[in-house]
């Protein structure tokens, strides 16, 4: 930030003054003579506040902060809004509107207003209305622009005041007073310095004057402004680098648990398809395994053919006995030889076999497997011995 010599100011004629019938007393510790009838300015004092002032406003714009340009005068008017508009700062350079800080929500809705008109015309939509609501409608936004064009974009209310003749924005100084807003001020000798934050000694009549100390603030303003544009286009990108680190790490998060997911459902239905084979095979095997030993089922009841036979024999053996009766009967006629003996008994032996087939009906099981054997041979063996008996 290059400081503002005292050859510049004196190029300038800052240090020009009021004539010495109007001036104020309270500026008298600014003042550094008289000469021709008009006070001259101390200088040097007017570069050392000019200073103080430039910090505060480059630390401000730094901040993000807001200054507002006000010069409604015709010195003014050009170098204010020239200075506001490249530092890219609201300005005043036409007439002050009464409450545009003490009432600011109110003319928010004026312009507002502005900005809408201003949208009509650029759309065509104003050429679209009849004649008389178009020309009352150009009237209007014709009106804004002049008195809220420089605020359009202001959304709040500024963080410092920057005023040009404090007399002619008496308006403007009150309410920034009121607000507690600082002041930044070009002070004449026929002007009240008190209630001005930072107060700049000079002459507030002459354009070069006006152009000098409003550039000098413009400048640092401008250029802490950049700085905070540019660091707020830095976090902004990096606030964008973060957020895309961070949906890229959801990303992959979401990508590696899709992944988890896909491939235990594929494990899923592997295990569930061996498992389905493996039942498919299960159920196979078993109609297939008593093939084979379908030849040997018949051999277990061969076996067990005797075994029901036994009890049968031992709950009848009085009813096997009279059936062989008859046969020795029929063959007592014959009782002249004693060879006949032997046929005898050889004739009970026959029938003992042929009821062996009654036992296979009987389905009942044989408690005692060793019986019957003994058991089927001793009626046969009574049934022998009971004829030769007879025959003796």
């Amino acid at each position: 930030m290059a400081q503002i010599g005292i050859k510049e100011l004196l190029e300038a004629g800052v240090h020009f003054g009021h004539q010495t019938r109007r001036w104020n007393p309270k500026m008298r510790r600014f003042i550094y003579g008289e000469r021709d009838g008009i006070y001259i300015i101390d200088l040097l004092q007017t570069q050392t506040l000019l200073e103080n002032a430039r910090e505060f406003a480059a630390e401000l714009s730094r901040r993000g902060g807001t200054v507002l340009f006000v010069g409604t005068k015709k010195q003014a008017r050009d170098t204010i809004r020239d200075t506001a508009e490249s530092s890219d700062m609201p300005y005043v350079n036409h007439r002050w509107l009464g409450g545009l800080l003490t009432n600011f929500q109110t003319i928010s809705l004026r312009i507002k207003r502005l900005h809408d008109l201003e949208r009509y015309e650029s759309e065509g939509q104003l050429q679209l209305l009849p004649t008389r609501e178009r020309m009352a409608a150009e009237a209007d936004l014709e009106k804004l622009r002049a008195n809220l064009g420089g605020v359009k974009n202001m959304q709040r209310v500024p963080d410092a005041v920057f005023v040009i003749d404090l007399k002619t924005e008496a308006i403007a100084v009150r309410e920034a007073q009121r607000l507690r807003i600082p002041i930044i001020g070009l002070v004449d000798t026929n002007c009240d310095p008190d209630g001005i934050d930072y107060v700049i000694p000079g002459n507030d009549d002459a354009i070069r004057s006006c152009a000098a100390i409003t550039q000098a603030i413009g400048e640092v303003v401008s250029r802490g402004h950049s700085v905070f544009r540019a660091e707020e286009e830095r976090a902004r990108l990096e606030r964008e680098r973060q957020e895309a680190e961070e949906r890229a790490r959801r990303e992959a998060e979401e990508q590696a648990r899709i992944e988890a997911e896909e491939q235990a459902r594929i494990e899923a239905e592997e295990q569930a398809r061996m498992e389905a084979e493996a039942a498919a095979a299960a159920e196979q095997q078993p109609a297939a395994a008593p093939a084979p030993p379908a030849p040997a089922a018949p051999a277990p009841p061969a076996v067990a053919v005797p075994e029901p036979a036994a009890p049968e024999a031992e709950a009848e053996p009085a009813e096997s006995a009279p059936q062989a009766e008859p046969e020795p009967e029929a063959a007592a006629p014959v009782t002249e030889p004693e060879p006949a003996a032997p046929e005898a008994e050889a004739e009970p032996a026959e029938p003992a076999p042929q009821a062996e087939p009654e036992p296979e009906a009987a389905p009942e099981p044989a408690p005692e497997p060793s019986g019957p054997e003994p058991a089927a041979n001793a009626p046969a063996a009574d049934a022998s011995e009971t004829p030769a008996e007879e025959n003796a």
